[in-house]
């Protein structure tokens, strides 16, 4: 998603935000996921680069690092409002796992 609105490899990951959401199923769970990351850009003004997500059945816990948003330095092009449910899939096929989804700018 951030590359969508800048290069990931130009977001420093400096500053670690924790993220939790949970969902009844895969699809639903990636598209809190994703959205709750939307809102944590917005409200911080903040890109990340990095993630890591643990699973406890349909609860994810999460955390995404990044920095503030420099526009000269990181010039976004756009700015995601939100996972959609259109095309939205998680499924693994042949041993690698594949997720999904359009998103809104």
């Amino acid at each position: 998603m951030t590359a969508v609105v800048v290069d990931p490899h130009a977001v420093r990951p400096t500053e670690r935000v924790d993220v939790e959401c949970e969902a009844s199923d895969d699809e639903l769970l990636l598209a809190e996921w994703l959205n709750r990351l939307v809102y944590e850009t917005s409200s911080r003004h903040m890109l990340f680069s990095r993630f890591s997500v643990r699973f406890e059945g349909q609860r994810l816990h999460g955390a995404a690092w990044g920095e503030p948003v420099d526009r000269q330095r990181h010039q976004p092009a756009v700015e995601v409002k939100g996972a959609t449910y259109t095309a939205l899939r998680v499924a693994c096929e042949g041993g690698e796992w594949l997720a999904q989804t359009v998103v809104d700018v």
